[in-house]
């Protein structure tokens, strides 16, 4: 799974970074950026943060 932030939705309340930070990064503009690869270990953890969201500005795809 890889997750992908859309950045015109994404208000940079960052947790998701706080709930995954070896996924997600703050960028330079303040909003939150999937930098890291999910793996069998945080699988469950980037689905919480996508859950999370509370703009629905995460997704991902296989």
């Amino acid at each position: 799974m890889k997750a992908i932030v859309n950045q015109d939705t994404c208000i940079g309340c960052g947790l998701c970074i706080s709930t995954v930070p070896e996924v997600f990064e703050v960028n330079a503009d303040g909003k939150a950026e999937a930098y890291g690869h999910t793996t069998d270990e945080n699988r469950a953890a980037v689905q919480e943060a996508i859950d999370a969201c509370p703009v629905q500005a995460i997704s991902a795809e296989d």
